[in-house]
């Protein structure tokens, strides 16, 4: 009888530790998400702006670089986060029946070394096409004017 409640509240505990690495992994992916309409919201305002102002063409187009690599680079840091998060969940499948140890410990640290560097993440295939060719359309207007 001890075993099976035992076994229970093992069950309960695995749960509820997915439960919330599983909420960590989706804020991080809707962190990302959120970031890439900041950016295209903001190349967009800057754009018009600049183009109603007739700002000078170049100071433009280092505006607008510089927050669109800001983005990048958050957004590759919540996909690293994401990925270290996959990780953990990963890690608590496998080892949680044998062993008490990070129990509800939801600091992603320990999973660094498994992941790729956030400038690797960048380049990704995931989200490099976005940011590119947001880079790349912005060059192409400001070679056009």
């Amino acid at each position: 009888m001890n075993e099976k409640k035992g076994d229970n509240m093992n069950n309960e505990i695995l749960h509820k530790e997915i439960d919330l690495i599983q909420d960590c992994i989706r804020r991080m992916a809707q962190n990302s998400f959120i970031v890439k309409g900041w950016m295209l919201s903001l190349v967009t305002i800057i754009l018009t702006l600049g183009i109603t102002s007739q700002a000078n063409d170049n100071n433009l187009c280092l505006i607008i670089l510089i927050p669109i690599i800001a983005f990048w680079y958050l957004d590759g840091f919540f996909l690293q986060t994401e990925r270290k998060y996959q990780k953990m969940y990963q890690w608590i499948i496998e080892n949680r029946n044998k062993t008490d140890e990070f129990l509800y410990d939801l600091n992603p640290k320990r999973f660094d070394n498994q992941v790729h560097a956030i400038f690797r993440i960048m380049f990704s295939k995931t989200i490099l096409p976005l940011y590119l060719s947001t880079i790349i359309i912005i060059f192409l207007l400001f070679l056009s004017t």
